[in-house]
């Protein structure tokens, strides 16, 4: 399957606009964002676990990133709240499960080859940074080789520089209603600019917090042997 594999072109998807797909395990659905490959695949998804529901052990050959949205998400290891993030290099295996329900944000076969740390982070607690502007906050989740991910705050009315990203930008609107000159995108709008693009974003009235990675696009990953 090629969903939204063009990488050198914009793509806006609205959570209103969400397409939900069974997946192979039952009581396990997929909001597709984009993907290249089969059920191993390079992909981005919002996944919703039912109550109860689980999958058999697997490994993760290409790594496995996670923000929990909302419930309880839980492997062997141990339980993720709401605001987990979540990042299981190559090679690691787990047998996930839920038993209230959940909601995930998850990129899969989305690793260098030499990123091979673990992470689990508990957003609720950790620390946050102020931005490069007035009204911004930052929470760094994840550095590796020019790839960022972090949690980034925006304050009621703020405004931030115009700017370029060489490496592209891919953005989850977590809360509030994030905004640029091409539109405006409510909590669940996910977004994924191109290499090179320039955008000069802000709030409104309504804030916003978003889940946001630069540099990624066009990085160099893993490849799927499928």
């Amino acid at each position: 399957m090629d969903l939204n594999s063009d990488f050198d072109q914009r793509v806006v998807q609205s959570a209103r606009d969400a397409t939900w797909t069974p997946s192979p395990l039952p009581g396990v659905d997929r909001r597709m964002l984009d993907r290249v490959g089969g059920e191993v695949a390079r992909a981005t998804s919002i996944v919703r676990y039912a109550a109860g529901s689980r999958f058999d052990r697997h490994v993760h050959d290409g790594g496995e990133e996670i923000f929990v949205l909302d419930g309880v998400f839980s492997d062997e290891r141990g339980d993720y709240p709401a605001g987990t993030y979540l990042r299981n290099p190559p090679g690691t295996s787990h047998a996930p499960f839920s038993r209230g329900g959940c909601t995930l944000f998850v990129k899969l076969w989305q690793f260098a080859p030499d990123d091979l740390a673990p992470v689990r982070i508990a957003t609720a607690t950790a620390a946050w940074y102020p931005g490069l502007v007035p009204g911004l906050s930052v929470m760094p989740l994840h550095e590796h080789d020019g790839v960022s991910t972090a949690l980034v705050r925006w304050a009621p009315q703020t405004r931030f520089n115009t700017h370029a990203h060489p490496g592209g930008e891919e953005i989850l609107v977590l809360e509030g209603v994030f905004r640029d000159e091409a539109g405006d995108y409510a909590a669940g709008a996910w977004l994924r600019n191109p290499r090179g693009s320039r955008h000069t974003p802000y709030t409104g009235a309504e804030g916003a917090l978003i889940y946001v990675k630069v540099g990624a696009i066009g990085a160099d990953f893993l490849t799927i042997d499928a």
